[in-house]
């Protein structure tokens, strides 16, 4: 199942219910791979991504994310993490540009996920500690964002049409 690009973006849904199905290791893999082309600045990749499907670890992964238990119904969860670069975009982000790297990779999951038939839901909500001890994660490294990802149950592709207008969001030549 290959969707078309744009029919991509407007069914693109925060999934909330998984069923257990298991994830064909091909659809896992094209998920990942797109999370592993995904641009970074520099070309720095401060990225780690962690697949986790053991049960216990996916319960203790949703209880440090404020205790979403849906999380850990899904059959797998991935969990994005990233390393300061030492790179200042905009002369003021500083450490933050690592986790803007690292949101463009989620980003390709999330999209790579829907065209996949896949469900994810962009977890941002976390206590980045309890997580990283959770997972072993080393101290230089920090959770930027963590997924569910699995087939939804029930109706999940849908158009939002809770969406602000492009004349509301979008202006030419300077800020109005």
């Amino acid at each position: 199942m290959c969707l078309e690009f744009y029919d991509v973006l407007r069914t693109r849904r925060s999934v909330r219910s998984y069923s257990s199905e298991p994830i064909p290791e091909e659809k896992l893999r094209n998920v990942l791979e797109a999370a592993r082309i995904a641009p970074s600045g520099g070309n720095r990749q401060p990225w780690k991504f962690i697949v986790v499907r053991d049960e216990e670890l996916k319960r203790r992964v949703a209880e440090a994310c404020n205790n979403q238990m849906f999380i850990s119904e899904a059959p797998v969860v991935i969990v994005a993490c990233g390393r300061d670069i030492g790179h200042n975009r905009g002369g003021y982000m500083g450490s933050l540009s690592m986790v803007m790297d690292v949101s463009i990779a989620v980003t390709h999951i999330i999209l790579a996920a829907r065209a996949e038939g896949l469900g994810t839901c962009w977890i941002g909500a976390f206590n980045n500690e309890k997580v990283k001890e959770v997972l072993d994660i080393p101290q230089q490294y920090d959770v930027v964002a963590v997924t569910p990802l699995g087939y939804p149950k029930g109706e999940a592709f849908t158009e939002s049409k809770r969406r602000k207008s492009l004349e509301e969001i979008v202006c030419y030549e300077k800020f109005s």
